[in-house]
Protein backbone atom coordinates (compact mmCIF):
# COMPACT_ATOMS: atom_id res chain seq x y z
CA UNK A 1 0.00 0.00 0.00
CA UNK A 2 1.73 3.41 -1.66
CA UNK A 3 1.50 6.28 1.83
CA UNK A 4 1.89 8.52 -1.11
CA UNK A 5 0.10 9.12 -3.90
CA UNK A 6 1.51 12.01 -6.20
CA UNK A 7 -1.14 14.31 -7.70
CA UNK A 8 -3.08 14.17 -10.66
CA UNK A 9 -0.87 14.32 -13.84
CA UNK A 10 -2.92 18.02 -14.69
CA UNK A 11 -1.76 19.25 -11.04
CA UNK A 12 1.56 18.50 -11.71
CA UNK A 13 1.77 19.96 -14.93
CA UNK A 14 0.53 23.11 -13.46
CA UNK A 15 2.73 23.21 -10.13
CA UNK A 16 5.58 22.74 -12.81
CA UNK A 17 5.28 25.29 -14.96
CA UNK A 18 4.64 27.30 -11.86
CA UNK A 19 8.54 26.54 -10.36
CA UNK A 20 10.91 28.86 -11.00
CA UNK A 21 8.56 30.54 -14.24
CA UNK A 22 10.31 33.94 -14.21
CA UNK A 23 13.81 31.94 -15.02
CA UNK A 24 12.27 30.06 -17.34
CA UNK A 25 10.62 32.57 -18.59
CA UNK A 26 13.82 34.97 -19.19
CA UNK A 27 16.28 32.07 -20.12
CA UNK A 28 13.92 31.20 -22.86
CA UNK A 29 13.43 35.05 -24.63
CA UNK A 30 17.21 35.25 -23.79
CA UNK A 31 18.62 31.74 -25.98
CA UNK A 32 16.06 32.32 -28.72
CA UNK A 33 17.44 36.18 -28.95
CA UNK A 34 21.15 34.94 -29.28
CA UNK A 35 19.86 31.60 -31.34
CA UNK A 36 18.99 34.21 -34.00
CA UNK A 37 21.45 36.11 -33.94
CA UNK A 38 24.19 33.47 -34.59
CA UNK A 39 21.50 32.06 -36.96
CA UNK A 40 21.22 34.98 -38.88
CA UNK A 41 25.20 36.13 -38.70
CA UNK A 42 25.91 32.73 -39.89
CA UNK A 43 22.92 33.17 -42.83
CA UNK A 44 24.29 36.26 -43.84
CA UNK A 45 28.09 34.94 -43.98
CA UNK A 46 28.81 31.89 -44.77
CA UNK A 47 32.44 30.50 -45.50
CA UNK A 48 31.86 29.31 -48.49
CA UNK A 49 29.23 29.45 -51.84
CA UNK A 50 25.84 28.03 -50.97
CA UNK A 51 25.36 24.50 -52.40
CA UNK A 52 21.82 23.70 -53.23
CA UNK A 53 20.67 20.67 -51.64
CA UNK A 54 18.65 18.15 -53.97
CA UNK A 55 14.97 17.24 -54.84
CA UNK A 56 13.87 13.72 -54.13
CA UNK A 57 10.71 12.28 -55.36
CA UNK A 58 9.42 12.66 -52.05
CA UNK A 59 9.36 16.65 -52.07
CA UNK A 60 7.27 16.33 -55.20
CA UNK A 61 4.51 14.01 -53.15
CA UNK A 62 4.22 17.02 -50.42
CA UNK A 63 2.26 19.54 -52.00
CA UNK A 64 2.47 23.41 -50.70
CA UNK A 65 -0.24 24.62 -48.54
CA UNK A 66 -0.40 27.56 -46.20
CA UNK A 67 -2.10 25.26 -43.75
CA UNK A 68 1.80 24.59 -43.21
CA UNK A 69 2.49 27.96 -42.03
CA UNK A 70 1.22 27.60 -38.01
CA UNK A 71 2.66 24.19 -37.39
CA UNK A 72 5.86 25.67 -38.62
CA UNK A 73 5.88 28.88 -36.49
CA UNK A 74 4.45 26.06 -33.35
CA UNK A 75 8.33 25.01 -33.00
CA UNK A 76 9.07 27.77 -30.99
CA UNK A 77 6.12 27.16 -28.68
CA UNK A 78 6.88 23.29 -28.66
CA UNK A 79 10.25 23.60 -28.12
CA UNK A 80 10.27 25.70 -24.92
CA UNK A 81 7.98 23.33 -23.62
CA UNK A 82 10.02 20.65 -22.13
CA UNK A 83 12.20 23.81 -20.29
CA UNK A 84 8.68 24.91 -18.70
CA UNK A 85 8.06 21.91 -17.30
CA UNK A 86 10.95 20.92 -15.35
CA UNK A 87 10.83 20.80 -11.48
CA UNK A 88 14.25 21.05 -10.99
CA UNK A 89 17.29 23.79 -11.99
CA UNK A 90 20.02 21.27 -12.74
CA UNK A 91 17.93 19.62 -15.33
CA UNK A 92 16.36 22.69 -16.87
CA UNK A 93 20.32 23.80 -17.27
CA UNK A 94 21.38 20.41 -18.67
CA UNK A 95 18.56 20.82 -21.18
CA UNK A 96 19.75 24.19 -22.28
CA UNK A 97 23.38 23.18 -22.50
CA UNK A 98 22.48 20.15 -24.57
CA UNK A 99 20.23 22.35 -26.72
CA UNK A 100 22.61 24.99 -27.24
CA UNK A 101 25.67 22.28 -28.14
CA UNK A 102 22.95 21.05 -31.04
CA UNK A 103 22.46 24.49 -31.90
CA UNK A 104 25.96 25.69 -32.06
CA UNK A 105 27.20 22.30 -33.93
CA UNK A 106 24.54 22.86 -37.00
CA UNK A 107 25.40 26.62 -37.08
CA UNK A 108 28.80 25.48 -37.51
CA UNK A 109 28.18 23.32 -40.63
CA UNK A 110 26.16 26.23 -42.16
CA UNK A 111 28.97 28.21 -41.92
CA UNK A 112 31.78 25.63 -42.94
CA UNK A 113 29.12 23.77 -45.01
CA UNK A 114 26.70 26.28 -46.27
CA UNK A 115 23.59 24.90 -48.08
CA UNK A 116 20.36 25.90 -49.52
CA UNK A 117 16.98 25.03 -50.82
CA UNK A 118 16.54 25.43 -54.07
CA UNK A 119 14.41 27.74 -56.14
CA UNK A 120 10.52 26.10 -55.81
CA UNK A 121 9.02 28.65 -58.37
CA UNK A 122 6.05 29.73 -56.75
CA UNK A 123 4.51 33.16 -56.43
CA UNK A 124 4.90 33.30 -52.79
CA UNK A 125 2.33 36.15 -53.29
CA UNK A 126 -0.25 33.94 -53.32
CA UNK A 127 1.12 32.63 -50.09
CA UNK A 128 0.73 35.68 -47.93
CA UNK A 129 1.47 33.79 -44.50
CA UNK A 130 4.40 32.74 -45.52
CA UNK A 131 5.65 35.44 -47.51
CA UNK A 132 6.41 36.45 -43.68
CA UNK A 133 9.17 33.73 -43.44
CA UNK A 134 10.25 34.12 -47.34
CA UNK A 135 11.29 37.87 -46.01
CA UNK A 136 12.63 37.25 -43.40
CA UNK A 137 14.56 33.23 -43.06
CA UNK A 138 16.43 32.93 -46.87
CA UNK A 139 16.67 29.81 -48.16
CA UNK A 140 20.00 28.89 -46.35
CA UNK A 141 20.92 26.85 -43.31
CA UNK A 142 19.23 23.95 -44.94
CA UNK A 143 20.93 21.00 -43.81
CA UNK A 144 20.57 19.47 -41.25
CA UNK A 145 17.32 21.40 -40.54
CA UNK A 146 17.79 22.84 -37.20
CA UNK A 147 13.88 23.40 -37.49
CA UNK A 148 13.62 19.38 -37.42
CA UNK A 149 16.48 19.02 -35.03
CA UNK A 150 14.80 21.02 -32.78
CA UNK A 151 11.18 19.76 -32.75
CA UNK A 152 12.95 15.85 -32.21
CA UNK A 153 14.97 17.08 -29.53
CA UNK A 154 12.34 18.70 -27.77
CA UNK A 155 9.73 15.34 -28.42
CA UNK A 156 12.10 12.86 -26.49
CA UNK A 157 12.35 15.07 -23.47
CA UNK A 158 8.27 15.81 -23.45
CA UNK A 159 8.09 12.20 -24.09
CA UNK A 160 9.97 11.38 -21.00
CA UNK A 161 8.68 13.89 -19.05
CA UNK A 162 4.65 12.85 -19.26
CA UNK A 163 5.92 9.36 -18.58
CA UNK A 164 7.54 10.84 -15.32
CA UNK A 165 3.79 12.38 -14.35
CA UNK A 166 2.20 9.83 -15.41
CA UNK A 167 0.26 11.48 -18.07
CA UNK A 168 -1.86 9.49 -20.68
CA UNK A 169 -1.02 7.44 -23.12
CA UNK A 170 -2.57 9.63 -25.64
CA UNK A 171 -0.79 12.98 -24.53
CA UNK A 172 2.31 10.91 -25.66
CA UNK A 173 1.06 9.98 -29.23
CA UNK A 174 -0.17 14.19 -29.26
CA UNK A 175 3.29 14.50 -28.89
CA UNK A 176 4.80 13.22 -31.15
CA UNK A 177 2.13 13.59 -33.89
CA UNK A 178 2.88 17.49 -33.72
CA UNK A 179 6.52 16.57 -33.99
CA UNK A 180 6.14 14.78 -37.39
CA UNK A 181 3.68 17.38 -38.48
CA UNK A 182 6.61 20.13 -38.00
CA UNK A 183 8.54 17.97 -39.73
CA UNK A 184 6.21 17.93 -42.59
CA UNK A 185 5.55 21.49 -41.97
CA UNK A 186 9.15 22.26 -43.56
CA UNK A 187 9.03 20.67 -46.51
CA UNK A 188 5.06 22.17 -47.37
CA UNK A 189 6.30 25.46 -46.89
CA UNK A 190 9.46 24.76 -49.12
CA UNK A 191 11.42 26.23 -46.19
CA UNK A 192 13.64 22.52 -46.39
CA UNK A 193 13.73 19.31 -48.39
CA UNK A 194 13.54 16.00 -47.34
CA UNK A 195 17.05 15.07 -47.05
CA UNK A 196 17.38 18.54 -44.86
CA UNK A 197 14.63 17.15 -42.82
CA UNK A 198 16.21 13.39 -42.01
CA UNK A 199 19.32 14.82 -41.47
CA UNK A 200 17.41 17.18 -38.82
CA UNK A 201 16.34 14.56 -37.60
CA UNK A 202 19.28 12.41 -36.63
CA UNK A 203 20.77 15.36 -35.14
CA UNK A 204 17.63 16.23 -33.05
CA UNK A 205 17.73 12.04 -31.97
CA UNK A 206 21.64 11.82 -31.11
CA UNK A 207 21.48 15.02 -28.93
CA UNK A 208 17.99 14.36 -27.16
CA UNK A 209 18.75 10.87 -26.41
CA UNK A 210 22.32 11.43 -24.90
CA UNK A 211 20.80 14.87 -23.08
CA UNK A 212 18.05 12.95 -21.54
CA UNK A 213 20.85 9.88 -20.35
CA UNK A 214 23.21 12.42 -18.93
CA UNK A 215 20.16 14.39 -16.98
CA UNK A 216 18.57 10.70 -15.80
CA UNK A 217 21.95 9.38 -14.84
CA UNK A 218 21.81 12.65 -11.94
CA UNK A 219 18.28 12.56 -11.22
CA UNK A 220 16.99 10.77 -8.36
CA UNK A 221 14.75 7.80 -9.68
CA UNK A 222 15.09 8.21 -13.10
CA UNK A 223 12.74 11.28 -12.92
CA UNK A 224 13.37 14.55 -14.55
Amino acid sequence: MHLFQEPHWTRQIASRMIFLWPLKAVGTTLFMLLFFWGYFGVLRNPLFPVTLMPLTVVDQWIPVTAQAFPVYASLWVYASLPAALFKEFRTLALFGLWMGAMCLLCLGIFWVFPTGVPPAGIDWKLYPEMAIIKDVDASGNACPSLHVASAVFAAIWLDRLVTTISAPLVLRWLIWLHCLAILWSTVATRQHVVIDVVAGAVVGAVFGILGLRHALGRAKLQKI
